[in-house]
């Protein structure tokens, strides 16, 4: 990360940005309608042998932000416009001195700019005249130095002006610089690197210019297709995406065609460079998206592997939320003299949102979800999970609440994912239940709630769910399900947000039973305005006529009906007493530790040992993710997971094909290839600490996501990567041999299936 002598000599100090920008801000933005607040605090100029298309392009920025402020100033206080351009003047002279301990601690370091947000007193309330000035001022994307046919796309797209990240990255990329961008998704990042790398695209080539690394394949396919879209004024151009899942015929046969770009996820990219599918000797631009993702997923050794077969005079431009050592280091050992920027947000959450957290125990989640939208006065809203399998389950059980629900997830095809998204905007639909990555993109205004119902790992998450809601100057409710064992969680996404969450009882059976008589009597008094019900009337007076029943009882016999056998008035159930510690007494003696024979198989499942373990940092969830994409295997249909220090072991449907087993012998999970073959008694001996570290053996119950059984990673899965955890593997099975079993499709349809992409 040390710059080259030369450059030292000819850096100058970064004016300061200051950026209102909204936390889910997100790459389909509406940016003509809603764009960050630029201001400049400070502005040093050094005289230079040589400024670079970047620095004209920042120098222009903040002339023009600094025309802005001087625009509002002299509307608010007309008689201070002197003093103004008399503080203006001086501005360089004051923080000249600070020019040479700039220069100094550059040696060290990148050159950096940081976007951050600040305070600004409020001012008066523009004239239409200044607001005009302030909007002709702004960049737009057709000021950038970038191609006419990119600049066509963008426009066409609805977008005008581009984000902090797009205008701070665009110029250095476009100047062939090799970036760090600290960002999080939803800034508008992909348009950052997508659009200089379009507008220098060579699109004369069959051979790849430009690679871009995912950690997802729901990211990469999103990737892949904003690219289309920007280049969609591009004669010849064409993209791919290549991930775990997806039959392999299907990306041979387009990388034969010819691409310039490529996106796709570090295992399956590794898979195309051993079997010479995927040529890199052409290219010019490596993008590393969500860097932290992939090394948080155990991709450390796949990204230097695909960095070390990539040409030596290649750019590299690397996104990542956070700066960690593993970051740094492959900034210092891959990226040439790299410009550091970041964006840093102050004010997370919007005011308008009341953010409030309801303590819970797993098992109580369900029903306190029922409840709290029965005692909510809601309009659309949007439920978050962890996993895809729990989108599904949750949807399921609010369905027979009665409620207009669908699910949302990335297993879902595009047209069905965006079918639910026009159903929720059309009210015809009121509550979506979604995974964070299915969300992503997901802008509709009536969202008056966002539920967590599942605790997200980290703060960014949590933001980029919050933002759904208070949106077109509404009011929005966010709310989080909490465990006692997740108040930690809780405290570090207040100290992320820098807002308290208020944490609130769950609702009373008085007050769910006053919402039920209200909703009750507005049924009522809705069906007698609207409805004919003469044909009831004298069906209901004939009745009280033969039986001499009153119209009260007869009332109240069709209200009791329509419960459908639930029970209408709720009633507080009394708090259980947590035990003592001596109430276990009664257990019995426990079976000393030690090497332990594991349970054998279930019917219609073989054991397999794969060469990976815990010495590897492996994770349940990413032998899940691995299996489920690779083999097309549902991951419902994945049998218990036993992990141990050099080995793993899993069961699986019986009567794998050979092509299957050939390719998850190739497979591979942090970095080790799989290696798969049926296991023997000797691999299935516990060792003592393998139940507790990551295990898997299905001893929680059939449906339990209370942390899953034996050990498995609380976190599970992502759901991105095809499988999840806390789940259940016991249930529905499925055949290789394609012998349908229930809960599971037949190998047969899911190849074939495959074989259709």
């Amino acid at each position: 990360m040390t710059p080259n002598s030369e450059n030292n000599e000819t850096k100058k100090s970064i004016p300061t940005v200051v950026v209102f920008d909204t936390p889910d801000n997100d790459e389909a933005q509406s940016q003509s309608q809603t764009q960050p607040k630029v201001e400049v605090e400070t502005q040093v100029e050094v005289a230079q042998p040589k400024k670079t298309l970047s620095e004209e392009i920042l120098a222009s920025a903040a002339a023009t932000a600094s025309v802005e402020t001087a625009t509002e100033e002299a509307e608010s206080k007309k008689g201070d416009a002197k003093q103004a351009e008399t503080a203006q003047d001086a501005e360089p002279a004051k923080v000249a001195s600070e020019a040479s301990a700039d220069e100094a601690q550059a040696k060290t370091k990148a050159e950096e700019i940081v976007v951050e947000p600040g305070k600004v007193e409020k001012i008066p309330a523009e004239t239409a005249t200044a607001a005009a000035e302030r909007e002709d001022n702004r960049v737009r994307f057709r000021d950038l130095p970038l191609s006419s046919n990119v600049v066509k796309a963008v426009e066409k797209s609805g977008y005008e002006f581009p984000t902090a990240i797009q205008e701070q990255i665009i110029p250095h990329m476009l100047d062939g610089r090799d970036v760090m961008a600290q960002s999080q998704t939803g800034s508008g990042k992909t348009a950052a690197f997508a659009l200089p790398i379009l507008s220098k695209l060579d699109t004369n080539t069959k051979l790849p210019h430009v690679l871009v690394l995912a950690p997802t394949r729901e990211l990469a396919i999103q990737v892949a297709e904003s690219f289309e879209k920007y280049a969609s004024q591009i004669p010849r151009f064409s993209a791919v995406a290549i991930y775990g899942g997806q039959d392999y015929e299907v990306q041979f046969r387009k990388l034969r065609r010819g691409v310039q770009v490529v996106v796709g996820t570090p295992g399956r990219v590794i898979d195309h460079i051993k079997r010479g599918t995927l040529d890199l000797s052409k290219l010019t631009t490596l993008v590393l998206d969500e860097a932290d993702e992939m090394l948080n997923m155990g991709f450390l050794d796949d990204v230097e592997y695909v960095l070390t077969k990539t040409p030596r005079d290649r750019q590299v431009t690397l996104f990542s939320a956070t700066f960690n050592n593993d970051i740094k280091k492959i900034a210092q050992r891959y990226l040439n003299d790299p410009i550091q920027i970041k964006i840093q947000r102050k004010t997370i959450t919007a005011d308008s949102i009341r953010q409030r957290a309801i303590i819970c125990s797993n098992r109580d989640k369900i029903d306190l979800l029922i409840q709290m939208l029965e005692v909510e006065e809601t309009d659309g809203v949007l439920v978050f999970t962890r996993t895809k399998d729990a989108t599904i389950q949750v949807a399921e059980q609010l369905n027979r609440a009665g409620l207009k629900v669908a699910a949302l997830n990335g297993d879902m095809p595009q047209k069905t994912r965006e079918r639910t998204i026009d159903r929720l905007k059309a009210e015809r639909l009121d509550i979506v239940v979604a995974t964070d990555v299915a969300a992503r993109g997901l802008d509709v205004t009536r969202v008056s709630h966002v539920f967590n119902y599942d605790l997200p790992e980290g703060s960014e998450p949590y933001i980029h769910r919050v933002g759904r809601t208070g949106r077109a100057g509404r009011k929005g409710e966010a709310i989080i399900f909490v465990t006692h064992a997740q108040r930690g969680k809780l405290r570090m996404i207040e100290r992320a947000t820098k807002k308290t969450i208020e944490i609130v009882d769950p609702p009373s059976s008085k007050h769910i039973n006053a919402m039920r008589v209200k909703t009750l009597r507005d049924t009522i008094t809705k069906t007698i305005a609207e409805s004919d019900l003469t044909r009831f009337e004298k069906l209901i007076a004939s009745h009280a006529e033969e039986t001499g029943e009153s119209m009260d009882k007869i009332a109240a016999a069709l209200a009791f009906i329509g419960q459908r056998g639930e029970e209408f008035f709720s009633t507080d159930k009394p708090k259980r007493q947590r035990r003592e510690r001596d109430d276990f007494d009664g257990r019995g003696e426990r079976e000393p530790r030690g090497r332990r024979e594991s349970r054998p198989p279930e019917s219609g499942m073989t054991r397999y040992r794969i060469e990976v373990g815990r010495r590897d940092g492996v994770k349940p969830g990413n032998i899940v993710g691995a299996v489920a994409n690779e083999a097309g295997i549902e991951g419902k249909s994945i049998g218990p997971i036993q992990i141990y220090s050099a080995h793993t072991t899993i069961d699986l449907p019986s009567g794998m094909p050979d092509d299957v087993r050939d390719i998850l012998e190739n497979t591979r999970v942090v970095g080790r290839e799989l290696r798969i073959r049926e296991a023997t008694p000797k691999d299935e001996i516990q060792e003592d600490r393998g139940r507790g570290r990551g295990g898997f053996s299905g001893g929680r119950g059939r449906n339990d996501r209370r942390g899953g059984g034996g050990g498995r990673d609380s976190r599970g899965g992502r759901d991105s990567r095809g499988g999840g955890g806390g789940r259940d593997f016991r249930g529905g099975k499925k055949d290789f041999r394609g012998k349908k079993k229930p809960g599971g499709r037949t190998f047969a349809k899911v190849k074939s299936k495959r074989q259709s992409d």
